[in-house]
Formats: C-alpha cells, sequence, structure tokens
C-alpha cells in the first residue's frame, strides 16, 4: 500500500459534548414520541445512544447485548461492560432472548428479559402504564410483553428520525470519516493496475478504515469488467485486466462511528472506450440532474417523480433507490424512483441540514460494462453542500 499520502487531521470534536448531545436530542424523540423507555438492540442504536461500539458485527446477527434508555433516568447496558463511558450508568447481565443465548426454548429467557425492562421502568420512576418502546425483539420476547400487559410500541421510527437530525458536532466527525474514505479511495487509485485482483484492491480500503480507527464496511462492492453489470455483485478474486471499468461504493462505517458512502468508477490502465464514456456521462448527468432537485422542503413523492430518465435500456438495472440518507450507516430516509414508487415508496420532506447520498447506476440491459457513481450531500436553506469532495472522472 502507497503511505505517502498523508491522513487527514483529526477533527477539533469535543467527544463528550457529541455523545451528550446525542443522547440529549434521543431523549426529546422519545418524548416527544410519547415513549418513555426505549430498548435498544440495534448495534447502531446503542452507539448513537451511548458512543458504546463492542461486537458490532456479532450484535448484528446475534442481539445479546440490550441498551434500556429512559427518558430520565439511569441507562443500563445489559450483557456488555465498559467502564469509560459517562453515558451508561450501569452494566448488568443479559437475559438475551435468542437461542444462541438461551437455548431453543426461549421462554424463560423471554421472560427474564421482560423483568430487567419492568426493573429499570421502575427504577426511572415510571408506573405499569410506561410507554415501552422496543426497536427489535422475537416474537418471544414481544409475546412476555403482551403477556404481561405492557403498552409497547415500535420504538425504530423514532430513532430513525432522530438520527436524521444531524447536531454540528456530527457533521465534523462525518466529514473526517468522509475523509478517511476518500484516503482510502486515493490509495486504491494509486494502486490500480492490471493485475491485482479485485480483493486485493478493496482490501486497501478496509485497511485505511481500520488504520485510522474505523469500524467495519457494509457491503464488498467492488466488481470489474463484466462484473459492473448489473450492480451488486461483490469484490471476488477476478483480476482485473487492462481497459477494465473498475466501479465500486465505499458503504464505509468510519471513525467516530459514522458512514461515509461513496462510489466512482474509473477505467484501468488504458484511456477509457467511447461506450465506456458514454455510460459515465450518462450517470454523471443523473447524479447532477437529481441533485439540483434537493431542496428543503421538498417531497420525497415530488423528488422521485422529478428524477432524471434513462433510454429505456437502463432503467431495468437501476440502482434501488434515488436518494438515500446517511449518518452512522445508511438510514431515513430512501426515496425511491418513480417506477418503484407503488411497492417501495413513501412521502415525507427533507428538512433542513439532510444528509443525503445521491445514486445513480448506468448499466444496459442487454449486457456490457456499468458505471456505478454516488454523491453525499446535505441540503441546507442556503442550497446544497456536496461532503465527498473525490474528483468525478474515469481518470481522476
Amino acid at each position: 500500500m502507497n503511505f505517502s499520502r498523508p491522513s487527514p487531521p483529526l477533527p477539533s470534536v469535543d467527544i463528550g459534548s457529541l455523545r451528550h448531545e446525542r443522547a440529549r436530542k434521543l431523549r426529546t424523540e422519545l418524548a416527544t414520541s410519547g415513549i418513555d423507555v426505549a430498548v435498544l438492540t440495534n448495534p447502531v442504536s446503542i452507539r448513537y445512544a451511548t458512543d458504546y461500539r463492542g461486537y458490532t458485527s456479532f450484535q448484528s446477527r446475534i442481539p445479546s447485548q440490550y441498551l434500556i434508555f429512559p427518558v430520565s433516568g439511569p441507562v443500563v447496558l445489559h450483557g456488555a461492560y465498559t467502564d469509560d463511558l459517562d453515558t451508561i450508568d450501569r452494566c448488568d447481565v443479559a437475559h438475551s432472548v435468542t437461542s444462541f443465548d438461551a437455548g431453543l426454548d426461549l421462554t424463560f429467557s423471554a421472560e427474564r428479559f421482560v423483568a430487567d425492562v419492568e426493573r429499570a421502568v421502575a427504577e426511572a420512576g415510571f408506573g405499569s402504564d410506561a410507554v415501552i418502546g422496543i426497536e427489535r425483539s422475537t416474537p418471544s420476547g414481544l409475546g412476555a410483553f403482551a403477556e404481561g400487559g405492557w403498552n409497547v410500541v415500535d420504538a425504530e421510527p423514532t430513532i430513525e428520525r432522530c438520527r436524521s437530525r444531524k447536531s454540528p458536532e456530527e457533521l465534523k466527525v462525518m466529514a473526517y470519516a468522509i475523509a478517511v474514505a476518500e484516503l482510502g479511495m486515493w490509495r486504491m487509485h494509486d494502486a490500480l493496475e492490471p493485475g491485482v485482483s479485485e480483493n486485493q484492491l478493496f482490501a486497501i480500503l478496509h485497511a485505511t478504515n481500520i488504520a485510522h480507527d474505523g469500524d467495519w464496511i457494509d457491503g464488498r462492492m467492488l466488481c470489474s469488467g463484466p462484473r459492473t453489470n448489473p450492480w451488486y455483485q461483490e469484490a471476488s478474486n477476478r483480476v482485473i485486466e487492462r481497459g477494465d471499468l473498475v466501479a465500486f461504493d465505499t458503504d464505509m462505517i468510519g471513525p467516530f462511528g459514522y458512514c461515509a458512502d461513496i462510489s466512482r468508477t474509473w477505467v484501468c490502465g488504458d484511456p477509457p472506450l467511447h461506450q465506456q464514456i458514454n455510460l459515465y456521462r450518462r450517470a454523471l448527468e443523473e447524479i447532477e440532474h437529481n441533485t439540483s432537485l434537493l431542496h428543503v422542503g421538498a417531497s420525497f413523492r415530488e423528488l422521485s417523480e422529478a428524477t432524471f430518465r434513462h433510454p429505456d435500456e437502463f432503467v431495468a438495472n437501476r440502482y434501488a433507490c434515488a436518494f438515500h440518507g446517511v449518518g452512522m450507516t445508511d438510514e431515513y430516509p430512501k426515496i425511491a424512483y418513480p417506477q418503484d414508487w407503488e411497492w417501495t415508496g413513501y412521502d415525507g420532506e427533507l428538512e433542513e441540514g439532510t444528509v443525503l447520498s445521491v445514486e445513480s447506476f448506468v448499466g444496459s440491459s442487454s449486457g456490457g460494462e456499468g458505471v456505478k457513481l454516488e454523491q453525499m450531500v446535505q441540503v441546507t436553506t442556503d442550497g446544497v453542500t456536496p461532503l465527498s469532495t473525490f474528483p468525478f472522472g474515469l481518470e481522476p
């Protein structure tokens, strides 16, 4: 790996202020939604609420930890231990409703899980009429709450809305995560030559992320040559050949736990061919057109209907959405293309400060290579501000 490119400077940020401001925002959103106590199992939500980052990948598959987070009162993390976070009042054992932790009969663990929440509700000063927001649980866990007569609601919409509203400190650390991702991208570009494999090239981004205290990559999204179309073919041992297009999506959960979600497409070795340039121009035109639509107060439906129109041959292999939110990972909102509105679209309005990724994939349904581009932006009352600054172009 070429380490001659310097690391970006660490941001001047008050980590304590960042943590406590997120917790304050979350308590406000919970209160606004009428939730007295939230029970969080999504590792991204646990980090948002407390900055605890342990065993994230494991927790995403086997939710052995749960955080009990009341609008007022002690914050208790079950199933993990930390003594360096003042956002957590106490750590305790977990009664996790998973077969890994509790065996094949989850009844007893579900009862003990609910008992943990009951104790926290009482400790926070709430009664049996408290509204408990559950992020995710098994049917056994939810059934135990129902048997106890508890008023349980879905906490995920409240948490997603909260995470979509960024503080100034969050934007500082997100800018650093983007800078680290773009350092990794430059290192990938320096290493791109015929004979390197897709996995070897994408590993450079992983290494750069971890070296800067980042967390993980959401998907192995790098492909080359004939594997660039359709999209979603993940990195493999394929050796990149001279003249291939190489397309990637960082999907990087970076330093401070924030996401850098950027896509570029390059050509390896040779000058680009006419058909490669044509694909690229179409993708870049879509990014520019769709970015120009963004403004505070725009409805999701309005944006969907006004998105860039490609010729029919490129519609079938379009990306999964036109825009989506970005924070600690991909997040609300996801704004569908008009062709997909009936089955996956939902309406809403862009708020001041919303951070979005603007997406494009262009690949013909008749075959050939494809081009993937993605740009991170922030929508403000003063206009749209690009957050990712890596240059566009097949040959940056």
